[in-house]
């Protein structure tokens, strides 16, 4: 029995070290180039602090950021261009002399071990790059190191972004500033070696002169970089809590005493405990395919299906969520955490529309539940602002033309720090609840949905209490909506329509959970029925608007609306299919037919504006109308030219980071889906993947699932309940089956759901 146990202990291990080595790696045989940071740099980081690495051997750039640094403010008017954006905090450079001609050059990123590399040959001597982004110490570490003792001589620069004051100390460089809108921020460098020696080398070019560290005959040379701002969720303070300067200090200081070994070690600790929840496997890559390196095989990968690229893919999305959106601190917004422009596509915002909620997609199903709380402390840190911005809102005058006197509303963008810029996206704050009401979904945390996300549920119900129109039948619209980003402004768009149904379904929901406010419950429950619902149109489809007609969309200038020639990038109107649950293949069969003759004749033809992103959303929407092979064909599109970067960062273009989120749930959905009260599964199983296993996805109710297919069928299921009341419906095909779980209890079902 020992040996048995050791065996497959042994064989655990190897198959994990397998993973790493090849199927979780990203790698390059060049460095970045300096005119592509967002194509092509590698990104590391710990949540709220990150950097991008280029790997040049003559030159390494890190380029840093920090996710709380920007500029705006509470911009009530709305205007686009006064709302600020996103900044860079600089860059440091890392210069060494006698680079000679590399050879053997790699560049890599370990999804396993959130590590980056760069190794290469010159002169005989083999030169290595080692780089993380630490969540427990809150620092960012690099370590570069040779074969050959006192191989290490150059210099190092810190360039701040924003003529910040620079002071050196010995071997600390600490950059202070404040931006225009009063945001103080700081961040230090520390460089610290093994042999040689650091600071005023005599006859090296680049000695200490303020922003530059020279370093001569070193073996080992390692930089530590801390950062902050004075940014806090409080609008009572105007964001602005206290000067970062001890806290980077002490951070700095405390990543000091310990060897990077340490540090490393405890790096990997804590960022496995979020990425080793869930494994994918979706069938053996060929060995000329895995010998690519990823830019050659992700081109390679969207000619002919790339199992293991695939499952990569998966996996970098939840390795980029865990690397922008930690606990404690901000969400991802366009760019994730990482930006190299201080103007940046879009101000690097957060785009109301479509945008960061695809961002927020993947969290719950793929084990990630912490990593959506930013996003609550962020709305819950805006609303104050936005309710001022909202209750003096033309657009949202109520019936007798008075101001609005409940709740808030949002434009498509949005910053950190109360202001708004472009069109207001009506239902945007509906959309928020939605996310509220998922983690509670899946989490089945009565605390948090009585704290934090039942007040705003409600808030937001009561805002669309007062302004739904009603019509002369009784039904009830939302007045003056519009399908982002496509067709006018009109009453009862179908975006609006199910957005706001799926904030009433959710409040009714929530009430019933926390059993409160049964009359107000019952009062959202009618006005939920009394909204007008999807429609079907005269050529099969589900209609965008509630009236057919042919319109003009003012952003692509696309000649038709809602026709089988509308090859549009926005699906807006699908919500209901997903994220929405009011649609489904199951329940209502007629709607979710509508529904995917809509998709078909969006379709990806030459003459279509689809994007990346897009590609990704309509993989889930395929996969929850369970068809399987059209779900794949989306998934593929991520690989082209067009669609992905060279770093699998997504290409709008320009580089958005929705797409890695949105494709990351999208194959999720193709497994495991659970918006309809039953635990499904495989409902989009392609036949590409033949036989694979994934383990530690998550479903609603809070239920943890995994699943082993062989020949497109499945072989066994384990559910788990992690937080459920411990009674879960589960569905293969048209077997259905009950379980009754204790908490923490787990049961193997085979394909006969027995």
């Amino acid at each position: 029995m020992k040996n048995k146990i050791i065996a497959v202990i042994l064989f655990a291990l190897a198959g994990t070290a397998s993973l790493s080595a090849a199927d979780l790696t990203l790698w390059y045989q060049q460095p970045a180039a300096d005119s592509r940071p967002m194509n092509e740099a590698l990104p590391v980081g710990n949540g709220r602090m990150g950097a991008l690495l280029f790997g040049a051997p003559g030159r390494e750039r890190i380029s840093v950021n920090e996710s709380s640094l920007w500029t705006g403010g509470e911009n009530t008017a709305g205007d686009y261009k006064t709302m600020g954006a996103y900044q860079v905090l600089g860059n440091v450079f890392v210069n060494f002399s006698d680079t000679g001609n590399p050879t053997d050059y790699r560049r890599d990123l370990d999804l396993a071990d959130a590590l980056a590399h760069v190794s290469y040959t010159a002169n005989g001597v083999k030169f290595q790059r080692e780089f993380f982004c630490s969540h427990p110490a809150e620092v960012l570490a690099a370590q570069f190191t040779a074969d050959k003792k006192a191989a290490c001589t150059g210099s190092i620069e810190l360039a701040d972004a924003h003529n910040a004051k620079i002071v050196e100390e010995g071997n600390r460089l600490t950059a202070t500033g404040t931006l225009d809108n009063g945001m103080k921020f700081e961040w230090q460098l520390l460089v610290l070696h093994e042999g040689g020696s650091v600071g005023l080398a005599p006859g090296i070019a680049g000695q200490t002169n303020g922003a530059q560290i020279s370093f001569s005959g070193c073996d080992r040379l390692t930089l530590l970089i801390a950062a902050g701002t004075d940014y806090i969720f409080d609008y009572t303070k105007k964001y602005h809590g206290e000067d970062p300067h001890a806290r980077v200090t002490a951070q700095l200081d405390a990543a000091a005493k310990k060897s990077f070994a340490g540090l490393k070690a405890e790096h990997i600790a804590d960022y496995q405990t979020f990425f080793n929840r869930v494994s994918a496997d979706f069938g053996q890559s060929t060995a000329a395919q895995t010998a690519l390196p990823t830019d050659q095989r992700k081109l390679e990968a969207f000619k002919t299906v790339d199992p293991g690229l695939e499952a990569l893919l998966f996996q970098y999305g939840r390795y980029l969520m865990i690397s922008c959106s930690r606990p404690g601190g901000l969400p991802a917004n366009l760019q994730g955490l990482w930006n190299d422009n201080n103007s940046p596509p879009w101000h690097s915002d957060y785009h109301a529309n479509i945008n960061i909620q695809m961002n927020y997609w993947p969290v719950e199903v793929a084990n990630l539940g912490e990593c959506h709380t930013p996003l609550f402390d962020l709305l819950a840190s805006q609303i104050p602002a936005w309710r001022v911005a909202t209750a003096t809102a033309k657009d949202f005058r109520l019936a007798d033309g008075s101001f609005t006197k409940r709740g808030f509303a949002v434009r498509t963008s949005h910053n950190i720090t109360g202001g708004m810029g472009w069109k207001w996206d009506k239902t945007a704050n509906a959309w928020y609840c939605q996310h509220l009401w998922e983690h509670y979904a899946f989490g089945q945390d009565k605390n948090y949905l009585r704290t934090v996300a039942y007040p705003i549920l409600r808030e937001t119900c009561e805002f669309w209490e007062d302004h739904l129109k009603a019509l002369p039948n009784g039904k009830l619209v939302v007045p003056k909506a519009w399908s982002p980003e496509h067709g006018p402004d009109e009453d009862g768009v179908t975006y609006s329509q199910e957005i706001v149904w799926d904030l009433f379904n959710n409040y009714v929901k929530a009430a019933d959970a926390l059993g409160v406010d049964k009359d107000y419950r019952d009062q959202i429950a009618a006005l939920r029925d009394r909204l007008v619902t999807p429609q079907v149109g005269s050529w099969g489809q589900l209609m965008e608007c509630m009236v057919e007609k042919k319109g003009t969309n003012a952003i692509a200038k696309s000649p038709e609306l809602d026709t089988p020639n509308d090859h549009h990038r926005h699906t807006s109107h699908l919500f209901a299919v997903y994220p929405g649950a009011q649609i489904s293949a199951g329940k209502t069969p007629e709607l979710a037919a509508a529904a995917k003759v809509t998709l078909d004749a969006r379709g990806i033809a030459p003459d279509s504006d689809v994007r990346e992103w897009s590609f990704a959303w309509r993989t889930a929407l395929y996969a929850r109308l369970r068809d399987a092979e059209h779900a794949h064909q989306m998934l593929q599109q991520l690989f082209s030219s067009r669609n992905t970067c060279i770093n699998l960062f997504g290409l709008h273009p320009p580089m958005q980071i929705d797409g890695d989120f949105g494709i990351t749930a999208g194959i999720a959905e193709m497994l495991v889906q659970s918006q309809t009260g039953e635990i499904e599964l495989l409902p989009a199983l392609p036949a590409v993947w033949p036989s694979g296993k994934i383990s530690g996805l998550r479903a609603r109710g809070g239920y943890e699932v995994g699943e082993e297919w062989k020949d497109g069928k499945l072989v066994s299921a384990t559910i788990k309940n992690i937080s459920g009341d411990g009674s879960a419906k589960i569905r293969y095909g048209n077997l259905t089956a009950e379980l009754h779980l204790e908490r923490g209890a787990q049961q193997t079902l085979g394909p006969d759901l027995k």
